[in-house]
């Protein structure tokens, strides 16, 4: 039995079979998959979208230390499980006790851990595939270019 995301696969293959596009818009694939009868999803309830809205609007809240003028994001994401329910919960960096402010930083190296396990994957296999082309190769030690930004000058400050 095949889950709903491999069904979406197999029909993303077979809109580019029948349209024989290779670069896709995920609009005119959702929109064909209606068009055969795929069921559209309920909507959201506006409890949830709210709760997203909430949650995008304090990922993109960005003070300036004091110290050094530069700029940090004020609030943090962490996974928290209580029994079998997974809760997001969000802490201000200015208050936050050590305990959950770790919990978030450690959470989002592993997604940075995880996206360059997964692009240095996906770049051996292109590499694989076109052995006549030049390679792709990534870097994945980024002291350098963080240092490099850490010590940029700042946009704001800079003179036209």
């Amino acid at each position: 039995m095949s889950t709903k995301h491999q069904e979406m696969q197999r029909l993303i293959r077979h809109y580019k079979d029948v349209t024989g596009k290779t670069e896709i818009n995920m609009h005119e694939v959702a929109q064909f998959a209606v068009d055969k009868g795929w069921p559209l999803p309920r909507p959201i309830a506006a409890i949830d979208r709210l709760a997203k809205e909430f949650s995008a609007a304090a990922r993109e809240e960005i003070r300036y230390d004091k110290k050094s003028g530069k700029p940090y994001r004020a609030n943090h994401a962490f996974i928290s499980t209580q029994g079998a329910i997974q809760l997001t919960l969000w802490v201000d960096i200015d208050e936050a006790p050590r305990k959950p402010m770790l919990k978030s930083l450690v959470q989002r190296r592993e997604q940075m851990v995880g996206d360059g396990l997964q692009l240095t994957l996906d770049a051996l296999h292109w590499n694989n595939i076109n052995p006549k082309e030049e390679p792709i190769n990534l870097p994945m030690d980024f002291t350098d270019d963080i240092e490099w930004r850490v010590n940029a000058p700042d946009e704001e400050k800079k003179v036209s």
